[in-house]
């Protein structure tokens, strides 16, 4: 799971701005904000560049705490 589609909300950005950054399809980006498809490891380090985040961020950890 990622956290895309909460940190462009945070920072105000459209994921059709995201797309375009990215030379990928609006449809690409949404599919990837609404978790329906995961991107690769390669895209992710170049969407959390894009927005100026630490890939982290837009991880969430499938780890239970404890």
């Amino acid at each position: 799971m990622n956290r895309i589609k909460e940190v462009l909300e945070q920072k105000g950005i459209k994921q059709t701005w995201l797309a375009e950054k990215l030379g990928k399809s609006y449809n690409m980006v949404n599919a990837y904000a609404q978790n329906r498809q995961q991107p690769r490891l390669e895209t992710l380090m170049e969407i959390a560049e894009i927005l100026d985040v630490d890939i982290k961020e837009l991880i969430i950890s499938n780890k239970q705490k404890s």
